[in-house]
């Protein structure tokens, strides 16, 4: 997967379309990625022991990397990722304006 914590996205499809976020988590295995203020849903929950009182809480749910673009600190374009391997180091590069991402 070529995204990473802390990497600025903007989601290109669903109901957040438009929207950009830090990524929080990145899920490899199902390869989704967890957006800061993108995927919010509601969920009712019972009275229990963590929350006694119950009610809904809002919750953020992962996103699919497939539906999110890197915005590139240089150009401030969604892009994709390329790869530059220079001696020893393997950087990740902006696709539109050939700029090394910083991890």
């Amino acid at each position: 997967m070529k995204l990473k914590r802390n990497d600025k996205v903007i989601v290109t499809t669903g109901r957040d379309k438009g929207k950009t976020g830090n990524v929080l988590r990145v899920l490899p295995t199902t390869n989704q990625v967890l957006v800061e203020n993108i995927g919010i849903v509601k969920r009712h929950t019972k009275p229990g022991g963590k929350n006694p009182r119950g009610g809904i809480l809002e919750i953020t749910k992962p996103v699919n990397a497939s539906k999110v673009a890197l915005v590139c600190p240089s150009c401030s374009k969604p892009t994709r990722i390329g790869y530059h391997i220079n001696k020893t180091v393997k950087e990740r590069v902006c696709r539109k304006c050939n700029a090394t991402v910083k991890s």
